[in-house]
């Protein structure tokens, strides 16, 4: 393999693995601060222990997260140099805000969280968490804003001296609209993932009848963050699809394997045969869904949604610098069945808090083999589901590493050897092997533990202040 492959299949095992902690730091830490107020407000001493126990797994993902997510710089100027010079100064700005701004704002709070139960007032340590929880949704902000210029590139010019990116206006580049329907539905995708995981950690316990009042509350605060979050990233994904029918035209048609541009185009549910031909065999399509989906029209001329072939003629036309040796085309079968994988991996978590909700109803707590199996296994569900979204939106954009400016095959290190990348690749994995089991043996490990037992009166009768040293020693 060309040290080119090498580079892409490294950055695509480290970034989806370090992926797999994003959505249920950003959910989680928000259904903490949810536990927390609610033990805050009415002194309920189960939403204490939800707090102290969700708070673990949270922070437990917190920390493998920061580990995994280091790499990924450094794979900027190692593997890829050609692409920080040409960019560097513009994608560089909101990783730089990120780090020097929002990590830092949610690492000091998180740390003042942690260790100042036993010594910050109820009302400030309780802010703490609000505050850390902020910080790590601007930090994503700032992440996705830079993934969003590599979508849709705004705010620079090139220097015609150097060659390179110069940043011009940076509002732009921050607040464009692609970046900010993608927060959108990725935070809600987030507490999806983090919803289902809550409430499946709180089935399995209910199983084990471990604690029951707790965690049947639990149970049922994650069914409704799933349910409610699946409607909030229905509506976003909806509205990012129109945006990406305007910019990335490409992507929309590999998504649905359509090559042939079309009025009333149909979705496609299911498709056979060779999807990276220059047609796709449908045998599930609904009549029009595309059309709406990309245009909000169902027919006539304002429905037509271009094809693939029909995109790669105009693209030949558009870039001939490029027009000789490149296919326009991204690889259709992972951008068809990753748009279908989190569409599909969505509605099914759905599905289940819709059961979830049911078998909760009116005090009940259901206790089954096969609920509490079902609640286990899916908590993998949205979390693939968020996986297989993200795979589309990098693999949608190829082959540009930057969309119209620049190909993802002029990105990489010149100087680069394959021998190079199989040696760091080979690192990486057996690193985050070795990560996985200590994430998984912790996760374990923690829930084995379950919540706190009720806190015990110190000797001056004072059981809040108890409580507050119990949790402190705990982390």
């Amino acid at each position: 393999m060309s040290a080119l492959s090498l580079s892409q299949w490294q950055f695509a095992i480290t970034t989806v693995y370090h992926f797999l902690f994003v959505p249920l730091t950003l959910g989680t830490v928000w259904l903490v601060v949810g536990f927390q107020t609610a033990w805050y407000r009415t002194g309920n001493v189960k939403y204490l222990k939800l707090t102290k126990f969700f708070g673990k797994l949270f922070l437990i993902n917190f920390a493998m997260g920061v580990v995994t997510g280091i790499v990924q710089e450094f794979q900027f100027g190692m593997n890829w140099s050609q692409y920080s010079r040409f960019v560097g100064d513009v994608f560089g700005a909101p990783l730089a805000m990120e780090a020097l701004l929002a990590f830092f704002l949610e690492s000091t709070f998180l740390g003042l969280w942690i260790f100042g139960w036993d010594k910050l007032p109820k009302r400030l340590h309780l802010s703490m968490i609000y505050l850390a929880a902020f910080g790590s949704m601007v930090s994503a902000y700032f992440i996705l804003a830079a993934n969003a210029f590599m979508q849709h590139p705004v705010g620079f010019e090139v220097d015609p001296e150097t060659g390179r990116a110069v940043l011009n206006n940076i509002g732009e580049v921050l607040f464009q609209n692609t970046a900010m329907i993608a927060f959108f539905h990725t935070l809600a995708a987030s507490f999806l993932v983090s919803g289902a995981g809550v409430a499946g950690v709180s089935a399995w316990m209910m199983f084990k009848n471990r604690q029951v009042d707790v965690f049947r509350a639990s149970a049922k605060t994650g069914a409704w963050v799933v349910l409610i979050s699946a409607v909030l990233v229905s509506i976003s994904g909806d509205m990012d699809m129109k945006i990406m029918v305007q910019q990335q035209p490409m992507k929309v048609a590999a998504a649905e394997a359509l090559y042939t541009t079309q009025e009333n185009a149909p979705f496609s549910v299911l498709s056979v045969g060779d999807l990276s031909g220059d047609q796709a065999t449908n045998i599930i399509e609904i009549p029009g869904l595309l059309s709406w989906l990309a245009t909000g029209t169902w027919d006539g001329p304002d429905s037509t949604v271009q094809g693939i072939n029909d995109l790669q003629a105009e693209y030949a036309q558009k870039y001939p610098q490029y027009a000789a040796e490149t296919n326009f085309t991204p690889y259709v079968p992972i951008t068809y069945w990753g748009f279908r994988l989190m569409i599909g991996l969505g509605m099914l978590a759905a599905l289940y808090a819709l059961w979830a909700l049911f078998a909760l109803r009116g005090g009940r707590v259901p206790r089954s083999r096969f609920f509490a199996f079902s609640s286990a296994v899916i908590v993998l569900f949205p979390l693939v589901g968020i996986s297989a979204g993200w795979i589309f939106t990098e693999i949608g954009r190829q082959p540009w590493v930057v969309f119209g400016q620049q190909l993802t095959a002029d990105g990489v290190s010149p100087l680069l050897s394959s021998a190079q990348v199989w040696i760091s690749m080979i690192g990486f994995t057996l690193l985050y092997l070795v990560l996985a089991i200590i994430e998984v043996k912790l996760i374990l490990k923690a829930v084995k533990a379950g919540a706190p037992e009720d806190p015990v009166l110190d000797p001056h009768g004072d059981a809040e202040k108890a409580a507050d040293k119990q949790l402190y020693f705990a982390y």
